[in-house]
């Protein structure tokens, strides 16, 4: 007699492995334990004496900028840099948005523009200040000109790959629909190209800040380029590294608020950080 057979299904439930200890620490704790090890580096570095009278030790890049904040100077160098980033920056956003779009909507705009956008944005900035200041003179608006080219045309080529990378389907689907060029333009195409705009907002600020050093060299007399450049002419490597710090430091906030901005608006949509 033939015993009975369950025929009834194998759940098989897979374990689930492990996390390494790697995954399983904070990436906030992380981020502060690289900071740790830069500082120690930097500070062993900093004790030789060849390197030393290039990199300044940690201490005494502390004691400056206490020093030169007491002073008041400092705040107004860092004040007048982010005006002018800022300046150039956001003139650049104003002027990039509807210029991408066109050359992604239109094929004759295209045509027309984007082998210009090509060609200046192989020249560097500080290739443009003799023309600037010759145009402008050594004011303001100079300095915010040159740093509004380089964000121009670093946002505009962002831009406009978002416009051109829109998923057909999507608008396949909408002219189904009945929607107008109009409507699939407002609807569409802009919604999908927002998270490309917030990239180029992040591109377009590190620009403006690596562009801030040569848009100074236009005539200033304020503004952490000014002062790193000065510093540089008096040998007070001190002051050099503090505005190197002081501008990598505001640079990575304002990336982060981006970032931050990007996760509450364009959160429904994944794109690559």
């Amino acid at each position: 007699m033939q015993g009975n057979i369950n025929t009834e299904p194998v759940i098989q439930v897979q374990k689930e492995k492990p996390k390494s200890i790697w995954k399983r620490i904070d990436h906030r704790v992380m981020v502060f334990v690289s900071l740790l090890f830069g500082i120690l580096i930097w500070s062993l570095l900093s004790t030789i004496p060849s390197v030393n009278a290039i990199l300044t030790n940690p201490v005494t890049i502390a004691k400056t900028f206490v020093t030169e904040l007491s002073n008041q100077k400092l705040i107004t160098d860092i004040l007048a840099s982010i005006y002018r980033v800022l300046g150039g920056f956001l003139l650049g956003l104003l002027v990039a948005i509807p210029f991408a779009f066109l050359m992604g909507w239109y094929d004759i705009f295209r045509s027309l523009f984007e082998p210009w956008i090509q060609f200046f944005r192989t020249i560097p900035p500080i290739a443009l200040i003799p023309l600037v200041i010759v145009a402008l003179g050594v004011g303001e608006s100079a300095k915010i000109a040159v740093i509004f080219v380089a964000t121009f045309l670093v946002m505009v080529v962002s831009i406009y790959q978002g416009v051109r990378n829109v998923d057909p389907t999507l608008i396949k689907a909408a002219r189904v629909l009945g929607a107008t060029d109009k409507d699939i333009f407002l609807e569409v195409v802009v919604p999908a190209s927002f998270p490309y705009i917030l990239v180029g907002v992040r591109l377009g600020l590190a620009s403006a800040w690596t562009t801030l050093v040569a848009a100074e060299l236009t005539g200033a007399s304020k503004g952490l380029g000014n002062m790193i450049m000065e510093a540089g002419l008096f040998f007070r490597m001190d002051l050099v590294i503090l505005g190197i710090i002081l501008i990598g430091l505001i640079g990575f906030v304002m990336d982060k608020a981006v970032l931050w901005l990007e996760k509450k608006l364009a959160g429904w949509q994944e794109v690559s950080k």
